[in-house]
């Protein structure tokens, strides 16, 4: 037996506990989640979809201030993903990211240009060096993921609408000798894809 799986049989958290005590540690502002090591307690039925949905026993959370204030603990470590409170820690799934950036404000042009999202739980955020925008495709159909870092190493899928708008910002410059499609902001470039994989 794992001890994942012990402290599951131990403690069976609860996400009233867990909001009570995320409640109390951001009264003095965002709640310091990578000072706290808290003991494991097991696992939570909770899970935040693709798009941004936050789940628990199956169930949509449909209040955004809890949305908000589950949203404010959260941290990854490895490829794991935590609600973590001074006291606890409890294993959450997230299907993709746990941020979904829903919309963003563009500023200058070139290399000048800012580009500031906001998240579904409003987190704003401008991507530059500290808060890089990265692209995944999918193998198979080569269809394009965007993210772009929120905190710590959290990032925020950038929906499909907002995806749209940042290719007609797009530029091509070259990357270690190949062009590449991206987008600046906060003085860096982003690259997207290969110039030549371009539709012509």
């Amino acid at each position: 037996m794992t001890k994942r799986e012990s402290a599951q049989m131990i403690v069976r958290p609860s996400a009233d506990g867990i909001a009570e005590a995320a409640k109390a540690a951001s009264k003095k502002g965002p709640p310091p989640v990578h000072l706290w090591n808290p003991p494991f307690c097991g696992d939570l039925d909770m899970r935040i979809a693709r798009d941004g949905t936050w789940f628990y026993l199956g169930t949509p959370i449909g209040r955004k201030g809890l949305v908000k204030l589950f949203s404010s603990i959260i941290r990854k470590d490895g490829d794991d993903y935590f609600l973590v409170t001074p006291v606890e820690k409890v294993g959450i799934t997230v299907e993709d990211a746990p941020f979904v950036a829903v919309d963003f404000e563009a500023k200058g042009d070139g290399a000048d240009q800012t580009l500031t999202f906001l998240t579904h739980v409003d987190d704003v955020v401008t991507a530059g060096p500290d808060h890089p925008i990265r692209v995944t495709r999918d193998p198979e159909t080569g269809e394009p993921s965007p993210y772009i870092l929120v905190r710590a190493n959290l990032e925020a899928l950038i929906d499909r609408k907002s995806f749209y708008r940042l290719v007609d910002l797009g530029t091509t410059e070259p990357v270690d000798g190949t062009d590449w499609f991206g987008l600046w902001s906060g003085g860096q470039f982003f690259p997207m894809i290969p110039a030549a994989e371009l539709p012509s």
